[in-house]
């Protein structure tokens, strides 16, 4: 009888411990997802939107990392970077009423660099000495924000490594929609001699004068000027080249830099970013920032984990790994972040932004 009665009590006793295990890892894991639960961008089933045209030899290497606004009829206008049979990088043009297909195509580039070819360095094509993008000069990477009546464009002015400067350019509003490619001549906002890139502009002015973030870590940086245009003084910035060490113990451990240009909503300042993640260096993802809205310096909350990463076959198409994002509208409540998938096509992915906006503050 005594042992009947011992072996009641362990089985008693150890359904006790079990059940305090399983409470213990249900709210363990519950408060494990609180605390990285992020809304992800969607990307759309028709991916790639547009990619390079071999029969065009000024696209035929790559068309990718679209910058992109919206007219008042809700049209969207990207301006991407197309990459030649010659190594050079261009910008071309492509615009669409639904924000997915895109109808309207330029056959030309729209807008071209011009240097001096003063470097000493050989100049050759060839895709294994130029990874970024496979050019070795031109327009890379452009972002695009409409201020006023004029449109603005900076880009990474690349000739060849010894100089990768960040420029501007800037078209009247009128000219822009009804494709006269009036172009201001590019300025450099970025000093010589200094490898910058990754620089975006406000879309409004911040206290009647423009800002520029040219640095996103260890904090934000940004500067304010009267004018852009030929008077402008190239701006001095802290940053070094290259990936910089990002946040310890989080998903971002090493920084790129700046995605598409901030995003003005109730809450502050959207702003995604290119980061890699200890054990993926290899993998460009994208995490999402909120800065204050009159001091943008300040970050008042980030995405926990990142937002987007590589995982389709038209992100390892050419360079591996590869999600960059150079422009995002919004439309009604769904933010649309147009993206260079692999160095070579353009795609895009969407979501929710009072969903993204609300998970990033919870």
């Amino acid at each position: 009888m005594d042992y009947i009665f011992f072996i009641a009590i362990l089985f008693i006793v150890s359904v006790i411990i079990f059940l305090c295990v399983q409470y213990t890892a249900v709210k363990n894991l519950n408060g494990k997802n609180r605390q990285y639960s992020s809304v992800t961008l969607d990307k759309h089933h028709k991916n790639p939107l547009l990619s390079p045209k071999p029969y065009l030899e000024w696209q035929a290497g790559g068309t990718f990392n679209p910058a992109a606004i919206t007219d008042e009829n809700g049209r969207v206008h990207v301006v991407y970077r197309a990459v030649g049979s010659d190594g050079v990088s261009r910008l071309g043009y492509a615009s669409s009423q639904d924000s997915l297909h895109f109808d309207d195509h330029e056959v030309y580039p729209v807008f071209s660099m011009s240097y001096d070819h003063t470097s000493t360095t050989p100049k050759r094509y060839d895709r294994i000495l130029y990874p970024s993008g496979g050019s070795y000069g031109g327009c890379e990477d452009p972002r695009m924000v409409q201020i006023d009546e004029r449109i603005y464009v900076t880009f990474s002015a690349f000739d060849n490594w010894g100089s990768i400067r960040v420029a501007l350019i800037s078209i009247h509003k009128y000219d822009f929609l009804n494709k006269r490619w009036n172009w201001t001549d590019p300025i450099l906002l970025s000093k010589p001699g200094r490898v910058h890139k990754n620089w975006v502009l406000f879309p409004e002015k911040i206290n009647g004068k423009f800002a520029i973030i040219h640095s996103i870590v260890p904090e934000v940086l940004v500067e304010y000027v009267d004018t852009l245009n030929a008077n402008t003084k190239p701006i001095e910035s802290s940053r070094p080249a290259g990936p910089q060490p990002g946040r310890k113990d989080s998903w971002d451990d090493r920084i790129r830099g700046a995605g598409p240009p901030p995003i003005k909503t109730e809450k502050g300042w959207l702003l995604l970013y290119h980061a890699m993640q200890k054990g993926e260096h290899h993998k460009y993802k994208i995490g999402a920032m909120l800065l204050d809205l009159n001091d943008p310096r300040k970050v008042i909350a980030r995405a926990k984990q990142p937002i987007m990463e590589p995982d389709m076959w038209y992100e390892d198409d050419w360079k591996p790994g590869v999600v960059y994002a150079c422009g995002a509208t919004v439309k009604d409540d769904t933010l649309y972040v147009y993206y260079g998938g692999g160095d070579k096509h353009i795609c895009v992915a969407q979501t929710s932004l009072s969903g993204l906006l609300s998970s990033m503050l919870s």
